[in-house]
C-alpha cells in the first residue's frame, strides 16, 4: 500500500463540477475493467449530488481526480445509499477508498441521522470496509421499497439476475447500518455489565 501520497478528502462543491464527467468515465471504466454491475451515471447526475452537498471528492497534491462517492435518498429519508464509490486508478492501494467511505458515511449521518444506510457490492474490498463502518449483510427485502431505487438497478450487467428472482437476490450483497439497531444493541451491551 502507498502511503505517501497526497490526497484530500472532503466534500464537493460547486467549484467540483468540472470533474463531473471524467468521473462518470472512472465509473464506466471500472465497471468494463472488472466486469461488475457499476450502474452508469450521467454527468448531469453527478453535478445535482455535487450541488446538493451529497458527494465527497478526493483530489490529489495537484488537483487531479483521485475518487468519489456521493449519498441517494429513498423512502422519503428513511434510507440512504452511498453509492458509486470510484478511485482512479493512479490512487489505488493507498487506502483512500476506506476514507472516501467514512467520510460518505459521516455525511449521511449528519444529514440524515435515523436514516438506515445500505449499499450493495460484489466487492470484497467495499464489504470488509462497509463491515469496518459498522454495516452487516441483510436480505434484499430489508432494503427500501422505492421503486426508483431498483430502476437504478437497469443499467448493471446483472439485471436480468436481480429481476429473474423477483428482486429476492443478485451476484450483489446488501449490506445495512441501522442506527436503531446499532443504539439497541449499545443499550443491551450497557444493560449486561
Amino acid at each position: 500500500m502507498k502511503t505517501d501520497v497526497y490526497i484530500d478528502v472532503m466534500v464537493a462543491e460547486p467549484d467540483h463540477l468540472m470533474y463531473a464527467q471524467e468521473i462518470c468515465d472512472i465509473i464506466e471504466d471500472a465497471a468494463i475493467k472488472r466486469k461488475t454491475g457499476i450502474a452508469k451515471r450521467e454527468s448531469s447526475y453527478i453535478e445535482q449530488k455535487i450541488r446538493e452537498g451529497k458527494a465527497i471528492i478526493a483530489l490529489g497534491e495537484h488537483g487531479q481526480l483521485a475518487g468519489f462517492c456521493y449519498i441517494e435518498t429513498w423512502g422519503h429519508g428513511r434510507y440512504v445509499a452511498n453509492s458509486g464509490l470510484i478511485v482512479a486508478e493512479a490512487f489505488r492501494r493507498t487506502g483512500l477508498a476506506k476514507r472516501i467511505k467514512a467520510a460518505i458515511f459521516d455525511l449521511s449521518r449528519t444529514r440524515y441521522p435515523d436514516a438506515k444506510i445500505f449499499g450493495i457490492t460484489t466487492s470484497l474490498a467495499v464489504m470488509k470496509i462497509n463491515s469496518d463502518l459498522g454495516y452487516e449483510p441483510v436480505t434484499y427485502s430489508e432494503l427500501t421499497d422505492d421503486e426508483q431505487f431498483w430502476k437504478g438497478c437497469r443499467s448493471c450487467p446483472n439485471h436480468d439476475i436481480l429481476m429473474r428472482n423477483e428482486r429476492r437476490m443478485c451476484l450483489c450483497t446488501a449490506m445495512l447500518f441501522d442506527p436503531e439497531a446499532k443504539a439497541r444493541k449499545a443499550a443491551q451491551r450497557k444493560d449486561d455489565e
